[in-house]
């Protein structure tokens, strides 16, 4: 996939912009900074900071439109037009670089935070359509490593860059190189037309940004996504701004180890990226969230704990040299890169999620949507580093302190308003640390439409393994005793799960199961049902009952045959006795969910579902 033409000239594109980006806003920053102070028209720290404003007001100006543009025409035309306006805003700030024009430079930050809004969404918007579901999580993966790698090369370049005899000279032709080098890359983009019907909207300042957050507000898993990216942002900016005077007045080390912190946090994202398209096995894996979450507050906690207490001598700085040296610091390093790695394995899983789950010609928009999301949580977290630091007179570890719990809180409230989150990282761990579930033709699963998923039961857990193996929800139909297991209860309920039962014990029950089950089918939702009615009382699949051809009468939707093989003998089986009351005796056990090719609804019958379940399954795998 990587060295694929689909792929690699995208990602090539994408990185030297990132790179140019960030080398740009450093040398001119460095510039403001350490030269020519008289020659500003205003105050340097007014400067600084209304440069970080210029370049990240775009972001609210620009990016629902942008959403917009890129949903309604060819992606990589898009993208080299944006390239090619990148080469002129970098060619004129190079005669800006040479010139030490500081308000044009200034205006140039402008330009160029307007053209990366406009690319935002054409970024993560293009990748379902240029990959495989399957490749999906891993081309996240590369693009957030591709993003933070790029932007710590350009910070930590520009300061070699400035410090040099010729830096302006230099900077004026790297700006212009990597400019150009960024637009012939896009040249190999291969073309990406828009998906669906075409819709584009005027410009508008305010209601369009309004009518992009509302969009994605319409779906609310799409929404708590986005809240949890934003949040990240928050955390990443918090951590970013704060290096400087963490370094400087906790670890009282110079500007090089600043550096240094920031290549480990940066280093880390990129490493985190990896481990959860390792760990997430072919597909968008939500099971991982908790992992980084909790990473994020349990690593950023240690490393308060892990600041040296030992007293240095008035003026003494550490160096680069000087601070790795001193065993009192791995701590503190380990944590800070474990704290990016987190957030690597947080927050690739959530752009991937975001990019399946909306709909294919507004999935730029929702791109949109967060990214002006992202953009506000930035400016709160600055907002709040000025209260607790600047008025409250905080420090900055009790600062970092502050956003771990918050970090939790967070946690608590997206997974309390979006239970599929649970759902998922409790089938994750029963898929992969109770047991490793191998999954075969996830593929067979349909991406969109309706659907009915058939499958032998064999256990209390079935539903949350299945529920691993699709990307898409599923709607669960299962008896009502099982449905109100106390254990599984709230799970089940907010899963969607259809209770039914036998209509000699309860009619308007078993009548009501089919009706939400056609409604579901009507919404072009997927259905699960376990045609034997029970859990196997002896590992064998017994037989379909007439329910499943009652559905199709009305419904007559393609059904995908599933077979579990693997669970009998578990503790949530009826081996050796009634489920749940005999001593687990099997941990790590190997499951196997074979998923064949859907068959056509109208023709198929209980008994040729049954054989074809019954074709992929082996009581003794």
């Amino acid at each position: 996939m990587i060295l694929t033409k689909r792929f690699l000239p995208y990602f090539v594109t994408l990185c030297l912009g990132a790179l140019n980006d960030n080398f740009y806003k450093n040398v001119l920053l460095l510039l403001v900074t350490y030269s020519q102070l008289n020659a500003l028209p205003i105050d340097v720290n007014l400067f600084v900071n209304l440069a970080a404003g210029v370049f990240i007001l775009p972001f609210f100006l620009f990016s629902a439109h942008a959403g917009i543009v890129a949903d309604n025409m060819n992606k990589a035309k898009l993208i080299r037009r944006l390239k090619l306006l990148e080469l002129i805003i970098m060619s004129t700030a190079a005669v800006a670089i040479i010139s030490q024009s500081y308000m044009v430079m200034l205006f140039l930050l402008f330009l160029t935070g307007s053209q990366s809004a406009y690319f935002g969404p054409v970024k993560y918007s293009l990748l379902p359509q240029a990959l495989s579901e399957a490749e999906l999580v891993k081309g996240n993966a590369l693009v957030e490593m591709g993003t933070f790698l790029s932007i710590l090369i350009g910070t930590l370049s520009a300061g070699l860059v400035v410090a040099n005899e010729n830096g302006l000279t230099w900077a004026a032709i790297i700006v212009s190189v990597l400019a150009m080098a960024g637009y012939l890359s896009s040249r190999a983009i291969p073309s990406l037309p828009a998906q669906g019907e075409l819709n584009p909207n005027k410009f508008s300042l305010f209601s369009g940004t309004l009518r992009c957050i509302n969009k994605a507000r319409e779906t609310k898993s799409i929404w708590m996504a986005i809240l949890a990216i934003s949040w990240f942002w928050f955390l990443g900016a918090t951590y970013l701004t704060q290096f400087p005077n963490f370094a400087k007045l906790h670890l009282h080390a110079d500007a090089t180890v600043v550096s240094l912190l920031l290549a480990l946090f940066s280093v880390g994202i990129a490493v985190g990226s990896f481990v959860c398209e390792r760990f997430s096995f072919g597909h968008v894996e939500l099971g991982l969230l908790p992992f980084g979450v909790l990473g994020l507050s349990v690593f950023s906690f240690d490393m308060i704990g892990a600041i040296p207490l030992q007293v240095v001598e008035p003026g003494f700085v550490y160096s680069f040299e000087s601070f790795i040296s001193n065993t009192q610091h791995y701590r503190v390093m380990i944590d800070l890169f474990l704290v990016g790695l987190s957030g690597g394995v947080f927050i690739v899983p959530l752009y991937a999620f975001i990019q399946t789950r909306a709909e294919k010609q507004e999935c730029a928009q929702a791109i949109a949507a967060n990214n002006i999301i992202n953009a506000l949580f930035m400016v709160g977290s600055a907002i709040l580093s000025i209260v607790l630091l600047g008025v409250l007179n905080w420090t900055i570890p009790e600062l970092f302190m502050l956003i771990g719990i918050m970090n939790l809180a967070v946690l608590l409230y997206v997974y309390s308003q979006v239970p599929e989150f649970t759902q998922r990282f409790i089938s994750y761990l029963l898929s992969h640390v109770m047991y490793r579930v191998n999954v075969n033709g996830r593929q067979h699963i349909p991406a969109q439409g309706a659907g009915i998923i058939v499958s032998n039961h064999v256990s209390y857990v079935d539903a949350l393994i299945i529920m691993g193996a699709s990307t898409r929800p599923i709607r669960f139909v299962m008896d009502k005793s099982i449905s109100e297991i106390p254990l599984l209860r709230y799970l089940f309920r907010h899963a969607g799960v259809i209770p039914i039962c036998s209509p000699k014990k309860c009619e308007a029950t078993y009548e009501s199961a089919f009706e939400q089950i056609h409604q579901a089918l009507a919404n072009d939702e997927l259905v699960c049902i376990f045609p034997e009615g029970r859990l196997t009382p002896d590992g064998e699949i017994g037989e379909f009952r007439p329910g499943i051809e009652k559905i199709l009468q009305r419904d007559p939707v393609p059904v995908i045959p599933l077979a579990l093989n693997g669970l009998w003998g578990s503790y949530f089986s009826h081996k050796g006795g009634h489920a749940l009351t005999t001593k687990p005796t099997r941990f790590w056990s190997r499951v196997k969910v074979n998923i064949t090719a859907p068959v056509v609804g109208e023709t198929t019958s209980r008994m040729a579902l049954q054989k074809q379940v019954t074709q992929q399954f082996d009581m003794n795998q």
